[in-house]
């Protein structure tokens, strides 16, 4: 009896779409469990030892600080946020946190307290910022939360507020923190930020002196940064080597925060 040779028949459209459903259905579970697997490992790692940061898993922490030296590796004075005409600027300025500004305040009574690296500390009152050269800046304010507003804020460039001060060789350490007078909202800025050319000591909004709920009457804006870093009211501000206390890095997020 001869043998028959089997024909193999193309597949029908229908089966066609079958199969790849079904390959597709496979790869889709595959990467699901893969992801599941990874998100247990790291829900169920170490928190991080508690320092400057806090709040964040151990291995999550370890990839901000990587992402935090790739992109301090790329930054520089160069690099300028977009700016704005004045006619574009919010007429009402979103105040998004209370942090550090619901306990009792004087604006008459405030100094700005600087603490050198080596210890040293000196007073600035608002009336010696506001008698040197005002620089004006109109940017796009940028919230971690997702939101953004074009904002115009005036004030003193920092790296004009140190250099008028003796404070040049303070650029030289690596971090500069600003502190609420109520001590209850610390930032810690890296110090290529801080002394940014569009980093600025704000006491004006708007072309009129800040409200006291946008942090009258001295406030950081650094468009370099999401708006979790442009602390309201300032009163403290110290200069280390080390990394220094930030409020929100405390509660898991990145300590840079840069944009």
């Amino acid at each position: 009896m001869e043998n028959k040779k089997k024909i193999k028949l193309p597949l029908t459209v229908d089966q066609k779409i079958k199969r790849r459903n079904f390959i597709s259905f496979g790869i889709f579970a595959v990467g699901s469990a893969a992801a599941y697997k990874g998100w247990r490992a790291l829900y169920t790692s170490p928190d991080e030892v508690a320092s400057a940061t806090a709040g964040a898993h151990a291995p999550l922490r370890r990839a901000l600080n990587k992402t935090e030296l790739f992109f301090r590796n790329f930054f520089s004075n160069n690099h300028l946020v977009k700016t704005y005409p004045k006619e574009m600027a919010a007429k009402n300025v979103r105040q998004n946190s209370k942090i550090g500004l619901e306990s009792e305040f004087d604006v008459a009574d405030w100094k700005l307290e600087v603490k050198k690296a080596n210890g040293d500390i000196m007073y600035i009152t608002i009336e010696e910022i506001k008698a040197l050269p005002k620089t004006e800046i109109v940017f796009d304010f940028k919230c971690v939360e997702g939101w953004d507003q074009i904002q115009y804020w005036g004030g003193l460039k920092m790296i004009d507020f140190m250099d008028h001060f003796g404070l040049g060789d303070q650029t030289q350490v690596n971090y500069v923190g600003l502190m609420t007078p109520d001590k209850k909202y610390q930032v810690g800025l890296d110090m290529p930020s801080a002394v940014h050319p569009q980093t600025i000591l704000a006491y004006e909004m708007n072309g009129k002196p800040i409200p006291l709920n946008h942090g009258a009457p001295l406030r950081l804006i650094i468009p370099v940064k999401y708006g979790i870093k442009n602390l309201k009211r300032i009163r403290y501000m110290t200069f280390s080597n080390r990394r220094l206390p930030d409020y929100w890095a405390r509660e898991g997020y990145d300590y840079y925060s840069g944009l």
